[in-house]
């Protein structure tokens, strides 16, 4: 056989072989130009970069929450990782990660995890503590697996001398005599004895405890209706005066769907001592509540299905000087509502939410709500001044503008830098639940609102580069908002995770793409802002990986950084080198640094604590600074409703936008 016909029949050969495989081969090749280009000097100025971090096998777990600590380092919180298994047989799982450490992938630390964390709520206390309250009593029952028929009820006790305790079990029986078991233990506190100054005219105010209750038995047989609403229910085994002044209220016994419900559980977690302190129960138990930090360091607690798995609006306040809670205002918000601490010391709620809570928008408007005023009516109410009840609105006005008020669910809500503009942005969202007939399953909208204006409105702002529910959103010390991620249908059911980036400008009031991530996320995904100016990304859940539903989606447990574009544009990084770390308000401070010329902006951010891509402790304050010979002199703010007490980090940005690595300082209150 001649030299040419060999060559031509291994011509021939490669060519079949090279057309068999060609998508594999166009494949690779594509790969292979992506990662040249997303690795190229000029890529990463332009647009940012993202890389994994190497996390070790056995610190692999489901971030459902994440904290920045005063030590830098990060706390991640998945408690049962929203794995019944888990829940079941008692694992709880907390991992602290300290980038700080040599290597790429820094330090990594397992965290005893005392209860069942699961969609807690968490909020940053100003000695740097923090508060983690609520979390998981039980994983809902679809409809399709309810075995027995159950039901909220209310335990009261109408006498002041009496308080029981009722062990899980506990037989309760309807009008009908049809018998159910309660669920979990309750302390039933004695009734209120509330004198009128008249004597023998004191008033009897009987207590009430909360219980969910089941079926003995299994099916229709154990299903109640109640002929018109509440009705008496007897609880049994109790005898004389016990029997007389106990019973429960209630209504149906349903076969019906029945929701997660939440503990009371609260502990605060020592960053330096690293592990979690019991403090005292709230009243309420709370899955996804909302926690904002308030001007006398305080935190509000807002929401949140409750033992019985119902929407509470039996609102608390924690002190952390004594650490216990005190009774709130009464109003009602969607679970995880977007609550932000504004600088007259109200709180506004941006309409956004994260899960739970009726669709009717009239029960969930966007609004600036007095929560004074409703907890001095309370207060006078408590006192039997004049029988006071709270009106539902009084301390609440509603804000007008917000397009596509229908599409708030599993939204993003940002205050914009700098605080001090009091202007607060929305991102994204859907319906309520799954999906809505004539409604899209997610939108890409924004709106702002400017609450300096003397009658606030919503006006829309650019579009989002894709429709997405669960968009992070993260403040960056440069006055930009780095927005990322997110699915385009709920869950990101059939792999509809969007891999989108784009960062915010205010100034131009327009977004610019930034370099896509590598893995999509949607549910139970958090961003936040690292100490070294990076973005951590971790999380997600989709519900199932097609559309049919017929695949289990699984959690996605990597973890992305996102390096921003001013860490790639040539400038080499301002520094304060010394400087105090305990800062009155209103006073001011120096700051030793070799580049105060180049300083053009100095702002202290409050690290993030987030969950279900909300997360209302994040803000940026602008400080006022003079230079002198050895670095810059800055001035803190005097209004602790502009900058709560607590822990923040302090940047000084160059024009060009390069940040310092942050130093941590403390503003007022307890530290």
């Amino acid at each position: 056989m001649s030299r040419l016909r060999k060559n031509l029949i291994a011509a021939a050969v490669i060519a079949v072989i090279v057309g068999v495989n060609l998508p594999a081969v166009a494949g690779f090749a594509s790969r292979q130009w992506h990662d040249y280009r997303i690795n190229r000097d000029d890529y990463k100025a332009r647009y940012g970069h993202w890389s994994f971090l190497d996390v070790p096998d056995e610190f692999k777990v489901n971030a459902i929450h994440a904290a920045l600590l005063r030590t830098g380092k990060v706390l991640i919180v998945a408690g049962s990782g929203n794995n019944a298994a888990n829940f079941d047989k008692g694992t709880f799982k907390t991992v602290l990660w300290d980038p700080t450490k040599p290597g790429q992938a820094g330090e990594f630390k397992m965290i005893d995890t005392p209860v069942d964390f699961f969609c807690a709520g968490h909020v940053l206390l100003p000695n740097g503590n923090l508060l983690i309250a609520g979390g998981t009593l039980r994983f809902e029952v679809l409809k399709s697996k309810v075995k027995r028929a159950g039901g909220a009820l209310v335990v009261k006790n109408e006498s002041p001398h009496i308080r029981r305790q009722l062990h899980p079990g506990t037989l309760i029986a309807a009008p009908n005599g049809r018998l159910y078991r309660t669920t979990a233990h309750i302390t039933v506190p004695p009734a209120e004895k509330i004198e009128s100054g008249v004597p023998g005219k004191a008033r009897i105010k009987p207590s009430e405890t909360k219980v969910f209750a089941e079926s003995v038995v299994e099916g229709a047989p154990g299903v109640f209706t109640s002929p018109g609403g509440y009705v008496k229910y007897e609880i049994q085994g109790l005898t004389g005066r016990e029997k007389r002044n106990l019973y429960a209220m209630g209504a149906d016994m349903t076969l019906e769907k029945q929701d997660f419900q939440g503990i009371k559980d609260a502990y605060e977690f020592d960053p330096i001592a690293e592990r979690y302190i019991k403090v005292q129960d709230m009243a309420e138990g709370r899955w996804y509540p909302t926690m904002t930090a308030l001007p006398d360091g305080k935190v509000m607690t807002v929401s949140g299905l409750d033992t019985v798995g119902q929407i509470t609006r039996d609102n608390e306040f924690y002190d952390p000087q004594t650490r216990t809670w005190i009774p709130g205002p009464k109003r009602f918000f969607p679970s995880y509502p977007a609550l932000f601490l504004l600088d007259d010391d109200t709180l506004f709620f941006s309409g956004m939410s994260a899960g739970y809570g009726p669709g009717q928008l009239a029960l969930r408007p966007p609004g600036i709500w007095d929560y004074r005023r409703d907890t001095d009516r309370l207060i006078k109410s408590a006192g039997g001044v004049g029988g006071v009840a709270p009106d539902e609105m009084e301390a609440f006005t509603p804000v007008p503008g917000l397009p596509e008020p229908e599409l708030n669910e599993t939204g993003a809500s940002v205050l914009l830098p700098p605080a001090q503009d009091q202007r607060i942005m929305v991102m994204g969202g859907g319906p309520v639940g799954e999906r809505q007939p004539g409604l899209p399953n997610a939108t890409d909208r924004t709106a702002i609102i400017d609450l300096k204006q003397p009658a606030p409105r919503y006006v829309r702002g650019p579009d989002l580069s894709d429709p997405v529910r669960y968009p992070s959103a993260v403040l960056l010390p440069d006055d930009t908002v780095f927005s990322f991620n997110g699915s385009s249908d709920y869950r990101g059911r059939g792999d509809s995770d969007v891999l989108r980036a784009e960062v915010y400008r205010p100034k131009s009031n327009s977004f610019h793409e930034a370099a896509a991530p590598a893995v999509g996320r949607n549910y139970h995904a958090e961003g936040l802002l690292l100490p070294d100016g990076r973005v951590l990304s971790m999380g997600s859940d989709p519900l199932f990986a097609d559309e049919a539903g017929t695949i289990p989606g699984s959690f996605d447990q990597r973890i992305e950084i996102y390096t921003p574009t001013y860490l790639y544009n040539g400038e080499k990084r301002p520094m304060i080198t010394d400087g105090r770390r305990m800062l009155g308000m209103g006073s001011r401070a120096g700051f030793k640094t070799p580049d105060a010329e180049r300083i053009q902006e100095v702002r202290l951010m409050r690290p993030s604590a987030v969950t279900h891509v909300t997360d209302v402790e994040q803000r940026s304050i602008k400080l006022e600074f003079t230079r002198v010979p050895t670095g810059i002199v800055v001035t803190v703010p005097t209004n602790p409703a502009l900058a709560p007490p607590g822990w923040y980090m302090l940047f000084g940005v160059t024009a060009k936008g390069t940040p310092s690595p942050a130093r941590w300082v403390h503003i007022g209150g307890d530290r």
